[in-house]
């Protein structure tokens, strides 16, 4: 990770941008702000940022489309901003494939220290529960796919590199990591989410079915990330590294 953070803020409320603007600079962040989907598009094609900022509620085009939008050609950090509590808004911004969600108002510090903990994840700093130091090879298969841990990226058996969020992968790395082992839920969400993320009923669920739509062959019918009801979830497939 560069020395100089760079964030993109996606937010039509001026005076909100210009707060985190100002603060995140106090914490050695640099962040530039654009309003709408168009500008966001513009400034992600002229420059590198290393995570964005995303405001749910935008005029034309809204958070969740933009977040899904970006999740097809990039795995860039998502945090996205919501003036909502309900379950379901966060349970949309985990759908679209966003990192992490922070409840307006909210307090800056939070937002801060948040960042930095997603930031920490992406530039593939170990995590306790997941990337533990006995995989010795950087790709990992199963049933014809590759998982790179230095890249992140999965490689379907039609050789069709799939996209995957940090919380996707982080959870699909704790699968491989213990093939044919039951993981609960609490496991997999300490896993796929750390301590940054409120959990509630359907995270897991949600984030394993997003799993499922890109692994099998049919979601509806899974052979491969299986349930076990009341105990988890498990990778039924022989891992080789």
């Amino acid at each position: 990770m560069n020395n100089i953070v760079e964030v993109l803020i996606v937010d039509d409320d001026a005076a909100i941008s210009d707060l985190l603007i100002a603060y995140l600079s106090d914490f050695g962040i640099q962040a530039s702000a654009v309003c709408n989907g168009e500008q966001m598009r513009q400034a992600l094609a002229n420059r590198r940022f290393d995570i964005i900022i995303l405001d749910l509620m935008l005029p034309s085009e809204d958070g969740l489309s933009l977040c899904r939008s970006i999740r097809t050609v990039s795995n860039i950090p998502i945090v996205m901003l919501t003036a909502r509590a309900e379950s379901s808004d966060k349970v949309a911004c985990l759908e679209v494939g966003a990192d992490d969600y922070v409840i307006k108002p909210f307090d800056p510090r939070e937002l801060v220290a948040r960042l930095h903990t997603i930031l920490r994840r992406a530039a593939g700093k170990p995590q306790a529960v997941v990337l533990r130091p006995q995989a010795s090879s950087t790709e990992i298969t199963f049933s014809g796919w590759t998982l790179n841990r230095t890249t992140r990226e999965l490689t379907s058996p039609q050789q069709l590199v799939i996209s995957l969020s940090n919380g996707e992968f982080r959870l699909l790395w704790a699968f491989v990591e213990k093939p044919r082992a039951v993981l609960s839920r609490s496991e997999l969400l300490s896993a796929a989410r750390g301590r940054t993320m409120e959990a509630f009923d359907r995270t897991i669920d949600l984030m394993v079915s997003r799993l499922r739509q890109k692994l099998e062959v049919d979601a509806k019918a899974p052979q491969l990330l299986r349930t076990i009801r009341g105990e988890g979830y498990f990778l039924d497939a022989e891992v080789n590294r």
